[in-house]
């Protein structure tokens, strides 16, 4: 799904960050020639992302002569104490690598296992979990990619991909019904409207001026349950807005279709994953 020169960049990046021009440690310690086998384990339980990103890192770092074997694959729960893959390799490559595949494993596990876990708990409603553009600089991609792997749908990736009215851009722009109509007339046919709206007359406004996508933003359940019913199926509607584990349930049986939350990336715990010598 991730296009390969983009996640090449990223890995050398990181790289460069973390070895600069030498491993005082590694380089100074073990031999050129040495070779060894390590196991990524898994310290948890949770839903596994990223791993072909995380043995690219060793694979950049070593061309020739690098393997591996995948028994847990994207997708795929975790439980604590699972063998992920097997890693054989020059030791200076593995010791090299470590810290960057783990980085982006970790964190890409991460977002899929909360992705999960919120999935889970609306099973069941017509609801679905979405993700935002509040991302982490420069890794958009690999936090989209693993809401995906977790059972999550992706909201727009940048700005290009759909109009998207806030607050800012309506008081901005002279109104909901003066946004709409003047975006309608230079947005392609391709292109969907989203508007927020922050009370149930905007959402009234939000309809009568025909917007594909209205954002509910901070409204109650109470609140959303009503707007479901103004609706009526006129527009899609999403619930935003400091969305937490304890209210998604109650949130996703209002009859809303989508709730976004920006924490399943901006704030998100690492899965815990460990890489060992094992020879």
């Amino acid at each position: 799904m991730i296009n390969s020169i983009y996640i090449d960049e990223i890995i050398k990046t990181a790289l460069l960050e973390d070895i600069n021009y030498l491993d005082v440690t590694t380089d100074y310690l073990i031999d050129s020639e040495q070779e060894n086998t390590a196991r990524f384990l898994s310290k948890s339980d949770g839903v596994l992302c990223g791993i072909d990103i995380a043995l690219r890192v060793f694979e950049i770092l070593q061309p020739q002569g690098f393997e591996a074997v995948v028994y847990k694959h994207d997708g795929n729960r975790l439980e604590k104490g699972d063998i992920i893959a097997e890693i054989k390799g020059k030791t200076r490559t593995i010791l090299k690598g470590e810290r960057t595949a783990l980085n982006l494993l970790q964190h890409m596990s991460g977002v899929a296992t909360a992705t999960r876990r919120a999935v889970d708990i609306i099973s069941g409603t017509n609801a679905t979990i979405a993700d935002t553009r509040k991302t982490l600089p420069g890794l958009r991609p690999l936090q989209k990619y693993a809401v995906a792997v977790g059972g999550g749908r992706n909201h727009r990736y940048n700005l290009s991909d759909a109009a998207m009215l806030k607050d800012n851009h309506v008081d901005a722009g002279g109104g909901i019904e003066a946004a709409v109509t003047k975006l309608r007339s230079k947005l392609g046919h391709m292109t969907k409207i989203e508007l927020e709206v922050r009370s149930l007359d905007e959402l009234g406004q939000a309809l009568e001026a025909g917007a594909d996508v209205i954002m509910l933003d901070n409204m109650s359940c109470e609140e959303m349950r009503e707007a479901v019913d103004i609706t009526a199926g006129r527009a899609l509607l999403e619930a935003s807005g400091n969305i937490t584990a304890e209210t998604l349930r109650e949130i996703a049986e209002t009859g809303v279709d989508i709730i976004s939350m920006g924490a399943l990336t901006h704030s998100v715990t690492a899965f815990d994953i460990s890489l060992k010598i094992a020879d």
